[in-house]
């Protein structure tokens, strides 16, 4: 499983995705909230606008500079979080807004790899199937490689 990314449809409102890094869950922790990292990956490696107050109550935005010109956005509220175990946050795509979801973002550690899962609910079911169906999750595979790269090179 180390390096590959899982998806499943747990139930009608969520997706959940599970991945494998080779490194030590403070580091992986880190690279997902502080801005200087998720530069390096979060956008699948594109140029990203990034500004976060990760604190509870605290919000970030992200803007993604696609190969094409065209510039995906993204915001959300930090809702809860206990290092460097657990985040729970609120995403919007502000190309689609007023379609919020809550990710659910646990990092377990075993043996120096950290397994990161990534519960996303949604409010409706159309909601859930058309993030499916949007190509969220090769997204979500482009940038976990991203993350992959990058973790090695601060290791």
């Amino acid at each position: 499983m180390n390096g590959d990314l899982t998806v499943t449809l747990p139930s009608d409102l969520e997706i959940k995705m599970v991945r494998v890094f080779d490194a030590p869950r403070a580091l992986v922790f880190e690279a997902h909230t502080n801005c200087e990292h998720l530069k390096h990956w979060w956008g699948r490696g594109n140029p990203l606008d990034c500004a976060m107050d990760f604190r509870p109550g605290g919000t970030y935005r992200f803007v993604e500079h696609a190969p094409d010109g065209e510039q995906y956005a993204f915001r959300g509220e930090y809702r809860e979080i206990q290092v460097p175990e657990r985040i729970v946050q609120t995403f919007e795509f502000e190309g689609m807004p007023g379609h919020v979801c809550v990710e659910t973002l646990e990092l377990t550690e075993d043996d120096g790899k950290t397994t990161v899962t990534s519960v996303t609910r949604f409010d409706t079911k159309e909601d859930r199937d058309g993030m499916a169906a949007s190509g969220m999750a090769e997204g979500a595979r482009e940038s976990y490689e991203a993350l992959s790269a990058y973790l090695v090179k601060l290791s």
